[in-house]
């Protein structure tokens, strides 16, 4: 088996990259440039999702003692239950968006799938490497934004999307980035398999409206709650295959659930 940690790429909408404004400080003449105009409308404590956001997560991931659900070493239930049971075909591709330690890409892999795992933390990712190499797993390992227009070594077309925790971090604008990814990178017939926070719960971000978080960036910083009719709206582009809460799942069980998440599967239309 291959070098879990061989392949990295470095990719990304940063705030810190080149100086891109036009004449008298014009920045846009773009989609993306639009869409870097609105990233910087969110100061750096709030930013999940940029490159820039990297330094966050190495220091949400630093104490690997610190009694954080989903750091131990145990898939998503409702992924397990997929891969087991159906709907989703044994082996294939597949790419772990937000893959921090690690837990679900390793399933991935011992289930047969060729996995791609992509995040934005040098320490999440050296974090799951180690987990990789005791575990024996091949996995392809790619620091930076999956987002991007540029996004080296994420090649596709994956039969199968995991998210679990990426797509509730970004802020409205950037939905437009998640969904071209899902048009560039997921096959015909492929699935996405999305956990995301839900509106109302206690831990699951806010249930603001898209334009006060224009108003107010600092509501985005625990995230955002959806709600099963948004969900449909979004990704009405897709197949809806299954869309429910998550089950709790007892201390002792071998995956991960907790109530406040959704649990989404989705199939992109084969024609």
């Amino acid at each position: 088996m291959g070098d879990a940690g061989a392949t990295e790429s470095a990719y990304g909408t940063d705030r810190t990259g080149p100086d891109r404004a036009g004449p008298g400080g014009r920045e846009v003449r773009t989609a993306d440039d639009v869409l870097r105009l609105l990233d910087g409308l969110f100061t750096d404590d709030v930013d999940r999702w940029t490159t820039a956001a990297g330094a966050h997560w190495d220091g949400f991931y630093a104490d690997r003692e610190r009694p954080v659900p989903f750091f131990a070493a145990k898939p998503d239930a409702n992924l397990a239950r997929h891969l087991a049971a159906g709907p989703l075909p044994p082996g294939g591709h597949a790419l772990d968006l937000g893959c921090g330690p690690g837990r679900n890409a390793l399933h991935l892999a011992a289930q047969g799938y060729r996995v791609d795992a992509v995040d934005l933390s040098p320490a999440a990712l050296g974090w799951a490497r180690e987990r990789a190499r005791a575990a024996g797993a091949a996995i392809r390992f790619h620091l930076g934004d999956a987002f991007a227009p540029d996004a080296a070594g994420l090649t596709g077309p994956y039969d199968l999307i995991h998210d679990s925790g990426c797509f509730h971090h970004l802020p409205p604008h950037r939905r437009v980035s998640y969904l071209a990814l899902l048009g560039r990178l997921l096959a015909p017939g492929g699935h996405l398999v999305l956990n995301c926070f839900a509106a109302g719960e206690e831990g699951s971000g806010t249930s603001a409206p898209d334009a006060e978080l224009y108003r107010h960036p600092e509501r985005l910083r625990g995230g955002l709650g959806y709600t099963a009719g948004q969900l449909r709206w979004i990704f009405s582009g897709l197949e809806e295959v299954e869309l429910r809460r998550m089950d709790q799942e007892p201390e002792d069980s071998p995956y991960f659930g907790v109530p406040f998440l959704w649990n989404g599967l989705f199939r992109r239309p084969s024609a």
